[in-house]
This record gives structure tokens, C-alpha cells and sequence, in this order.
């Protein structure tokens, strides 16, 4: 049996602490910091079309410009009026209401297809403007110039485009909306450049007091078409005689007791379906929850380990150490540990006699009997003769573990601790 050099523990401690570049709070900190980063990102990614405030200067009701139509909203909105801000399809109730649609340039047929038919009243707004934005100011638009007729009727469905015609005054008119039957609801402000609208096949609604139609219907499709969108824009807010007249315009286009709907998918402001949105919306929600959770314990385990894990050793070792771990199991199989003490004894008597330097040439009463002499000159009590018969005396594996520790610490007394 070799000596074992058990290290000093403090300093083992000082030891396995170097090896740790980093604190484990400052680690656990920049975990967090980095899960919750990256689960935010997700998140808003996921949600970036909705929680947009759309104010990009476009003809839009989330848009704050000239051309847009969030003034109208808000005053809806001051008035207590229901509004909804469609990204998708209609549900409810407000199928029942008005939907507007504002349609821009180079939109997609399928998509204003489908919105046609979503309520029973349609209303589509006819873009007039090219607006410029403005590099001064986020949101605002400049003056780019006024869009030809083919142009703002190009937006209408080809099916009901066919011989309706847009007609243009050069001067600002100051319109006086009425009726059919020429009841006035409301005294309109100047607009420049008010635009009109006429063909087979469309009923005019609401006129202008010179009998020009604004407001027209499709015989066939019930579809509403406003000629002129400074009727209803932002732009058209700036007097309160326009205010009444949008509000006035829009009672009667709008079914009594409903909502106004303004659609914003036709300008790419829709509620795309996403994976991740499922999993962040029940009925998913609660797997995802229990996926971080179980994430999190492992984490947990893989941090609060306080050893490196160990590899699996081989079921039969191969060489030397095979041959002493079959020998050592045959030994305690057949109970004969302690036949093992006179041997250990002899070894540790060899290991004496060469750390003190004995001569190779006495034998083996000589080496005792030098090592004893040895031992009283160190004051030590303990003769090897009195270890060897304790040897020879032991009878089971405890009587074996006592031997080898008096042999030790003889050793070490008789040595000073040297090899």
C-alpha cells in the first residue's frame, strides 16, 4: 500500500475558488438579463403591427396628417360614439355598423374583395392627394399635388368602376350637402378642388346644393363611394362647419344604434398569425408558461451543481487495476482480510528502513531491531516487535484498519513525515 498525501483543506478551498473567473450572482445576472431580453424582443416582434401608432402621414385612421382620418376618430371618440379600428375580419355587432374604407393606391384586389361584403354598409373613400412627407416634422405630410381621376377611381373594383366618371372644380366651393329630395343637413366650409361623381348604375345620396353627387351608390352592390375625401380627413376638421359636416354625412350612411368601423388592413396595419403569437395566447399560453418554468429548473440544476459531472467508467477496468480489484474482491469474498496484516506490516517496515537509510546488507532482525533503537532515541514508546505481533493477532477487517493506522503513524513518527 503508497502513502496518501491528503492536501491541506483551506488551502484546497482557496484552490477550487480561484478556478471561478466569475461570481455566480454576477452570472445568474447576466442570465436573467439575457432571457429577458431575448423574451422581450419575441414578444414585441410578435406584436409590432399592433402596438404601432401608424401616425405615418398616410390616408389612414391612425394617421394624425392632413390626409389621415385620426381627427375624425377622436371626435367620434369625444362624442362618446362607438369606433372600432379593424385590423381583420368584422365580428359582432359591428357588422351591423358602417365601415369605411380608405383604400390607397396599388392595393390588393383580394383583401378589398373580401372587406366589401364585410357589413351592410360599405363606404369607400376615394384617395385625392399625393401627400410628401415631411422631413421637418415625423407624421406630416406636404402638399405633392392632387392625383388625376383615373387614378383615385383605380382603387374601386373593376366591376363597378365601368362608366362612373369624377368631375373637378378648379375653385374652392363651399358645399351645402343635401339629400335626394334637396333637404340641406348640414352647411359645409370651402374645399379646394371638390370633386364629384356620376355614371349608369349609381344613385347619388348626398349633393352638393348644385345637384353634383358626393355620395353615391352602386345600384347592383349597395357599395357606398365618397368623390371627395376632405369631407371626412383630418384636413376637414380645421372649421367646426366641417366637423358638422362629416358628422352629418356619416348619420346618414351609418344604420342607427351601430358603430363606425375605419379598416386599417388595407394599409398593412393587420393581426398576422405567427407561431409565436400562439404560444403567447391562450389556449397555448399555459403550455408556454410551464415550458419556461421547466427551462428555469433546469437551469436551476445546472447551476447549483457542486461538482463537474462524471463520466462513466468502464464496467471491467483493463490492466493492473483489474488485476488488484479482482484480487481484492476474491480476498473479501473469502473473508480473509485480515491475512493481509503481517504483509502490510513487513511492507511498512521496508518503506522505515529506506527512508532512514539502513543498510541494504542486515537482515530482517538486524532492521528491526536498528529501527527500535531509533524509535526509543525519539522517545517513541511503540517498538516494531509490539506493531508486528498486533499484526499477527488481528482476526477480522476492523482488527486490519487498526493495524494499518498504529503501522502509519509509527512510520511517520519514525520517519518525520519523509517518503
Amino acid at each position: 500500500m503508497t502513502d496518501a498525501v491528503i492536501p491541506n483543506a483551506p488551502a484546497a478551498e482557496s484552490a477550487g475558488k480561484g478556478r471561478h473567473p466569475f461570481r455566480p450572482g454576477t452570472v445568474l445576472a447576466l442570465v436573467l438579463v439575457a432571457v429577458f431580453s431575448l423574451s422581450a424582443l419575441g414578444a414585441l416582434s410578435a406584436y409590432a403591427p399592433e402596438i404601432s401608432n401608424g401616425d405615418d402621414g398616410r390616408g389612414h385612421a391612425l394617421s394624425r396628417s392632413a390626409v389621415g382620418y385620426g381627427g375624425l376618430v377622436r371626435l367620434l371618440e369625444a362624442m362618446d360614439r362607438p369606433v372600432l379600428l379593424s385590423r381583420g375580419p368584422l365580428h359582432g355587432g359591428v357588422q351591423e355598423g358602417l365601415l369605411i374604407l380608405t383604400p390607397p393606391l396599388g392595393r390588393e384586389e383580394e383583401a378589398f374583395e373580401k372587406l366589401r361584403w364585410e357589413a351592410n354598409s360599405v363606404l369607400v373613400v376615394l384617395p385625392k392627394w399625393e401627400p410628401a412627407p415631411d422631413l421637418a416634422h415625423k407624421g406630416w405630410v406636404r402638399d405633392g399635388g392632387v392625383l388625376t381621376a383615373a387614378n383615385a377611381l383605380s382603387v374601386l373594383p373593376e366591376d363597378v368602376r365601368e362608366g362612373l366618371v369624377m368631375t373637378e372644380n378648379a375653385a374652392p366651393v363651399t358645399p351645402r350637402l343635401t339629400l335626394g329630395g334637396g333637404r340641406m343637413i348640414a352647411a359645409g366650409a370651402p374645399v379646394r378642388s371638390l370633386r364629384a361623381l356620376s355614371g349608369p348604375g349609381w344613385t347619388p345620396v348626398i349633393m352638393d346644393g348644385a345637384g353634383r353627387a358626393l355620395v353615391v351608390t352602386h345600384d347592383d352592390t349597395g357599395l357606398y363611394v365618397l368623390s371627395d375625401p376632405d369631407l371626412l380627413n383630418t384636413q376637414g376638421m380645421d372649421q367646426p362647419a366641417k366637423a358638422r359636416a362629416a358628422l352629418a354625412l356619416l348619420e346618414v350612411l351609418q344604420p342607427p344604434n351601430t358603430a363606425v368601423a375605419f379598416d386599417l388592413s388595407l394599409h398593412g396595419f393587420t393581426r398576422p398569425r405567427s407561431v409565436l403569437r400562439l404560444l403567447l395566447e391562450p389556449p397555448l399560453l399555459g403550455f408556454t408558461l410551464c415550458l419556461l418554468f421547466a427551462a428555469g429548473l433546469v437551469g436551476w440544476q445546472a447551476m447549483i451543481r457542486f461538482q463537474p459531472h462524471h463520466h462513466a467508467r468502464r464496467a471491467v477496468a483493463l490492466g493492473k487495476k483489474a488485476l488488484a480489484d479482482n484480487t481484492a474482491a476474491l480476498v473479501r469474498l473469502a473473508r480473509r482480510e485480515h491475512g493481509m496484516a503481517r504483509p502490510y506490516a513487513e511492507l511498512i517496515r521496508a518503506q522505515a528502513a529506506r527512508a532512514v537509510a539502513a543498510p541494504s546488507s542486515l537482515s530482517q532482525e538486524e532492521t528491526t531491531a536498528l529501527l527500535d533503537r531509533l524509535a526509543r532515541r525519539q522517545g517513541s514508546a511503540t517498538t516494531y516487535a509490539d506493531l508486528s505481533a498486533q499484526a499477527d493477532r488481528a482476526r477480522n477487517a476492523g482488527d486490519l484498519m487498526s493495524v494499518a493506522r498504529t503501522l502509519m503513524r509509527w512510520k511517520l513518527e519514525m520517519t518525520r513525515g519523509r517518503d
